[in-house]
């Protein structure tokens, strides 16, 4: 594996959701305390901006083409990059503390997107949006939804809870989207980092970003730590496989910390990415379907 290297050299107040775009070559990625989107293009070093007037939790590509994004005010389309957002509904309308954060779609094309609960008393949400726009709730008495995603063959969803040190594993039925048996996969000591946004590679090995832990590792199906990546930042947020072989795994980061923090991190809030051996997996898009 080699070294962990600055890929966009940017200052983001909290760097999230990156998502290759195996058709256009690009990353995708939020920083959601800016209300921004990015379009990052590792062949120029472009990174291209799109502003919103509220947070943007997180998101997927389309099949149609375009984007569902989960706000705080619920879910959105837009139709291509510049396109106005479109409103599809807002599930929490009646909490207003409450924001999206972290999600992603099944091989359905379901977005799945977990809410976070200001007060971290477990008043946030993990809800299902199919291709119908219909929305559903898998899971509540949660304090921040982060880490979700699927094994290889579609049987598991992955899920952690960051204020809890935990992350969870649930059987998966792909056809009806219902999420049961959930189990401890990992539970993380107090004081070494908590779960944040994950990714699963192409072996269904499970990669966790830990919030204030300064590293990502990488899981196996069993639960166990079997690697470990030193962060040049405290807080890495959420990575993704990208690249032309899906063997780059970039990695968000957040910038908005204590200033003694960053002059221990001076590069805090970059955009990261690392060569890794295993490749990961094309990212499923939302699949609209009015009918």
């Amino acid at each position: 594996m080699s070294e962990v290297q600055v890929a966009l050299d940017v200052r983001a107040r909290l760097g999230e959701c990156p998502r290759w775009d195996e058709q256009s070559q690009c990353l995708y990625w939020i920083d959601i305390d800016s209300f921004r989107l990015h379009r990052f293009d590792p062949r120029t070093h472009t990174n291209d901006i799109r502003q919103f007037d509220q947070e943007i939790g997180c998101f997927s590509l389309r099949d149609d083409g375009g984007f569902v994004l989960a706000m705080r005010s619920g879910f959105y389309f837009i139709d291509s990059w510049d396109a106005p957002l479109r409103p599809i509904c807002d599930p929490e309308a009646d909490l207003p503390d409450n924001r999206f954060n972290d999600g992603r779609c099944d091989a359905a094309g379901r977005l799945l997107a977990g809410t976070m609960d200001k007060s971290k008393t477990g008043g946030a949400s993990l809800y299902s949006l199919d291709p119908a726009l219909t929305v559903r709730r898998l899971e509540d008495g949660v304090n921040t939804a982060n880490g979700l995603a699927f094994s290889p063959d579609n049987t598991r969803m992955y899920f952690s809870d960051t204020p809890r040190h935990v992350i969870y594993v649930y059987d998966y039925d792909i056809s009806s989207g219902a999420a049961s048996n959930r189990r401890v996969f990992h539970q993380f000591p107090h004081g070494l980092g908590r779960p944040d946004g994950a990714a699963v590679d192409s072996e269904g090995y499970y990669w966790s970003a830990l919030y204030e832990g300064g590293r990502v590792v990488r899981l196996s199906p069993q639960g166990d730590i079997v690697a470990e990546i030193a962060v040049p930042a405290r807080c890495p947020t959420m990575v993704a496989f990208g690249g032309a072989d899906l063997k780059t795994l970039y990695i968000t980061s957040v910038g908005q910390r204590p200033d003694a923090e960053l002059a221990d991190y001076p590069l805090s809030g970059a955009l990261f990415s690392v060569r890794v051996e295993v490749a990961g997996r094309v990212e499923h898009r939302f699949r609209y379907d009015p009918r």
